[in-house]
């Protein structure tokens, strides 16, 4: 199964209700429910999807997430609505088609510093730290592509997919029948699959399509 390499199948041990408490209390939002089930009843991150879902630990006396990318929430920020709307899709695809490519310039060093240049303004428009405000990262897909909770605003509980790497923007993850999935139809689905896989059966590929083991 993709991913075990990292979590091993294992999961932390789950938080108590006083552990669970101060964490909501620290980072000032209530944490979604179905989430807050998980946290209490079946473990504090560990075994998920891909890398596994981010453990949630306290370190010094604060509590945070840890993983590959963790530290790109903003904490401080979780009780603000998470974006209805990213970047105008105008103005991205504008600065995409100014993005320098190498064979346009006769100096390599050159070309370095005008990409370096555009990168700052790419960085500026799809990496703006509101855009994911309350919303904390839950997973690594591998290849800087992640997976992040939405905890706050009208898209709290759903799981949206992050491939900003690749020139896109933040989008919510599909479920079979096209709409967003929450945190416990994500890791269930997940599960399914894994059991699927164990058994040598078909398993369920990301919007519902079959894919053979």
């Amino acid at each position: 199964m993709f991913g075990a390499s990292g979590h091993r199948w294992v999961l932390e041990q789950p938080l108590g209700q006083a552990e669970l408490a101060e964490l909501e209390a620290q980072v000032g939002v209530r944490l979604p429910e179905e989430f807050r089930t998980f946290l209490l009843r079946v473990g504090a991150g560990g075994a998920g999807p891909a890398y596994g879902v981010f453990p949630v630990r306290r370190v010094r006396g604060r509590w945070g997430w840890e993983g590959d990318g963790a530290d790109m929430a903003d904490l401080s920020r979780l009780a603000e609505p998470f974006p209805e709307r990213g970047p105008d899709p105008d103005a991205v695809d504008a600065l995409l088609a100014e993005r320098p490519e190498e064979e346009d310039f006769d100096e390599v060093e050159e070309f370095e510093n005008a990409f370096e240049a555009w990168d700052e303004r790419w960085e500026d428009v799809m990496f703006a730290p509101g855009r994911t405000a309350g919303a904390i990262v839950i997973c690594h897909l591998g290849c800087a592509q992640r997976e992040w909770l939405v905890v706050s605003g009208s898209h709290r509980g759903t799981i949206w997919s992050d491939h900003r790497v690749d020139d896109a923007d933040l989008a919510p993850r599909p479920g079979p029948d096209g709409r967003p999935l929450a945190f416990g139809d994500w890791y269930l689905d997940w599960l399914r699959d894994a059991e699927r896989t164990a058994r040598g059966e078909e398993r369920t590929a990301p919007g519902g399509s079959r894919v053979p083991e």
